[in-house]
């Protein structure tokens, strides 16, 4: 998911974002999401958060499901 719709981002979920600083060169901040600061249902440049880090930013890409983070994620792969 890329983070533009509202309803896709949810505290916890673990996301990357672009900060204000980074948007030229497009550099990714990785973090847990803390709080949402858009309004709008969609951003068309993606939904202002603050991760738990601090750092706010414009959301980029979802990497964790909608559910958030609830601990651990186990490895489903076994050593071969």
């Amino acid at each position: 998911m890329d983070g533009t719709r509202r309803s896709d981002v949810r505290p916890g979920q673990e996301v990357n974002i672009v900060r204000k600083q980074d948007q030229r060169s497009g550099r990714l901040t990785r973090g847990i999401v803390q709080e949402l600061l858009t309004r709008s249902e969609s951003h068309p440049h993606g939904i202002k958060v603050r991760l738990t880090s601090g750092s706010v930013g414009r959301v980029k890409e979802i990497l964790s499901p909608a559910t958030g983070l609830s601990g651990p994620q186990e490895n489903s792969q076994q050593p071969s």
